[in-house]
């Protein structure tokens, strides 16, 4: 049964460009079915979390992240009495956005583009919803509703300040409300976001070797996983051992999250969407307890595996990659694609318009075809092979 303070597409509010809306689908089902048929969607195949695409193929990558993300939100959301279709939509686009090589290629550019008004990943997210993906003949992007919108751009909460560019931009005509907080809904995509990446990065660094079983064994939420199994399953294989530990602290995050954001959901007397979105504070997040458990986690995989010295070189070498061709495109932008031919002309003279152009190409590459245009383009040192 859903709950009062949930989203309903009944109210929803709308979409920029009106359309008839579906017979069968709720507009947030429509929502997130335009999104799993973005080219954006099908590039995060190609795209890290922490390693390079091609250094394994049993790390995940955006998209099979995305895809976890969306499950775990599935999930709370169902259980708190929430829109699953909302939650769902806004936890598939949440990573649109993020450039090839991960967090790394996003600090590459975001310098490379500090005199342009820099780059986020996020605002960059709407920018791909709302303009570069141009598909439907009636307008450019893939005309979400304005929930959806909101989620994405605000499910990690208010944003205010400075904003990036594109999120300005886009905001001058189609106020998200971004000094709010966002719905419940993309409030659990968020945490969901949280729980998927502490998960599944003990699984990859396990994999590729950075740390122990022996080591992650001693961390909070790990330790009692591993002391159960061993107790359940004595005779495991280790790689058995290992699954069912880290399937159990999953199973940890997600019952705190929905037990912690029940009572916060209940006691704040919302009594819709709206409500929610201006008590002023979050509904959805962890007990203090696993904050601090999950914060002592964060802390060593920033130092086993974020910082590791295999993990550094590969930062340098695509790092290197970023500042190669940003500058190369902006100088020589005939080496654009064809397509954008009339656009260029008519940022020939405007700067900052064209140094835009060239981060919305290079922030939608794939790790394989930044590396490959590396190559073709400039030559020498980093290779797809490497």
């Amino acid at each position: 049964m859903r709950a009062p303070y949930a989203s309903d597409p009944a109210t929803a509010m709308g979409r920029r460009v009106p359309e008839e809306e579906s017979t069968f689908r709720s507009c947030y089902q429509r929502d997130r079915d335009r999104i799993i048929h973005a080219s954006a969607f099908r590039r995060l195949k190609h795209k890290t979390q922490v390693f390079v695409e091609h250094e394994g193929d049993y790390f995940r990558t955006r998209l099979t992240h995305s895809i976890e993300v969306a499950q775990v939100a599935r999930t709370i959301a169902g259980a708190l009495g929430l829109n699953g279709e909302l939650t769902e939509a806004v936890a598939l686009a949440h990573d649109l956005g993020h450039t090839p090589f991960g967090h790394t290629g996003e600090d590459a550019l975001h310098a490379l583009m500090a005199p342009y008004g820099g780059f986020d990943h996020n605002a960059q997210a709407i920018k791909i919803v709302t303009s570069l993906e141009r598909h439907y003949a009636e307008f450019d992007g893939l005309n979400l509703t304005w929930d959806t919108l909101e989620g994405i751009a605000k499910h990690n909460g208010p944003v205010t300040g400075d904003l990036p560019y594109a999120l300005a931009e886009y905001n001058a005509v189609h106020d998200l409300e971004l000094h709010t907080h966002a719905s419940a809904e993309a409030q659990v995509a968020a945490l969901s976001d949280d729980i998927a990446y502490n998960n599944h990065d003990l699984h990859d660094g396990l994999r590729a070797g950075l740390f122990s079983e022996d080591e992650i064994a001693t961390l909070p939420l790990v330790r009692p996983a591993y002391a159960e199994v061993d107790r359940l399953y004595p005779e495991t294989d280790s790689y058995r051992r290992r699954h069912e530990a880290l399937r159990r602290v999953f199973g940890m995050m997600v019952s705190d999250v929905i037990e912690t954001s029940r009572g916060l959901l209940e006691g704040s007397g919302a009594a819709s969407a709206s409500e929610i979105r201006h008590l002023g504070r979050p509904v959805i997040r962890f007990s203090d307890q696993m904050w601090r458990d999950i914060s002592e986690i964060r802390s060593f995989l920033f130092k086993r595996m974020y910082r590791a010295p295999s993990v550094m070189v590969k930062r340098a070498e695509v790092t290197r990659i970023v500042e190669d061709l940003f500058p190369l495109f902006l100088e020589t932008p005939d080496l654009l694609p064809r397509h954008w031919a009339k656009q260029i002309a008519e940022a020939a003279q405007d700067r900052t318009t064209l140094a835009r152009m060239v981060s919305d190409y290079i922030a939608g590459m794939t790790d394989r075809f930044a590396y490959a245009e590396h190559a073709r383009l400039i030559g020498g040192g980093a290779s797809l092979s490497a």
